[in-house]
């Protein structure tokens, strides 16, 4: 009998060194839960996002704007994989608005391939372009492709706020009302669509900006033209030291 019963004690400790061993359920942690988050989003890139201003010539149509910046963008992606352009490009009678969300990579070359375009053709129908604002390293995109839309018909206001207003309040109501706009169209534009279509300006009329405000901006010079900004941006910083000034220039051994 006591030979069997340390056989069944035998028996017993292998299962229980076994359930030691087996793999226990892992625990997680805000941290975990953050990264996770962070690579659900495919966040490879920092983001970045610039407003644009800009005047169109005469008799400028919007297949020949979505066609210039659909090839541009598509020359582009070559050379940046994964660097999705988002954003909303709202054509106007004569001049347009554009919003553009990439990485800083792309949008140099969106600039770059503007610059040229502006230089070598007699009359480029995109002219006069400013940049407003650049966001750098923004959290998340708020349009999720980019859209296209026309405002079809000329809005009327009573006065032109440009002669009453600072130029500061004028960029206020700019970056305001531009916000306003890509929020109503984050919130209504479901993904995969062709985007708002081009009456905005009956469904939210009280959204778009005067077009008399973008001309404003077109042709305040405080504000650079994308030359002039890729100059700066290719520039480099030389930072003079205190000793490169001290005469005589000290020894060094």
């Amino acid at each position: 009998m006591s030979f069997s019963g340390h056989t069944q004690k035998a028996i017993k400790r292998p299962f229980q060194l076994e359930a030691l061993l087996s793999p226990q359920v892992p625990r997680s942690n805000y941290l975990h839960f953050q990264e996770e988050k962070l690579r659900l989003q495919l966040k490879k890139l920092l983001l970045h996002r610039m407003f644009l201003v800009a005047k169109t010539t005469a008799n400028t149509e919007k297949k020949d704007i979505t066609e210039y910046y659909e090839q541009a963008f598509q020359s582009i992606l070559k050379y940046h994989l994964g660097e999705t352009v988002t954003g909303l490009l709202l054509i106007y009678p004569t001049s347009i608005l554009h919003i553009l969300e990439s990485s800083s990579g792309t949008l140099y070359r969106i600039l770059l391939d503007y610059v040229n375009r502006e230089k070598n053709e007699r009359e480029f129908f995109i002219q006069g372009m400013k940049i407003i604002v650049m966001s750098h390293n923004i959290p998340t995109r708020i349009f999720m492709q980019w859209y296209v839309s026309v405002i079809k018909v000329p809005v009327m206001y009573l006065d032109d706020v440009t002669q009453s207003q600072s130029l500061e309040e004028v960029v206020t109501e700019f970056l305001t009302q531009t916000h306003k706009l890509a929020l109503y169209i984050f919130k209504t534009v479901k993904v995969g669509t062709k985007g708002p279509g081009d009456n905005l300006h009956q469904l939210v009329p009280e959204l778009l900006l005067p077009e008399q405000i973008i001309k404003y901006l077109c042709k305040s010079e405080e504000f650079l033209n994308p030359e002039t900004f890729l100059n700066m941006f290719n520039k480099p910083i030389h930072i003079t030291l205190d000793s490169e000034v001290v005469w005589p220039a000290p020894s060094r051994f």
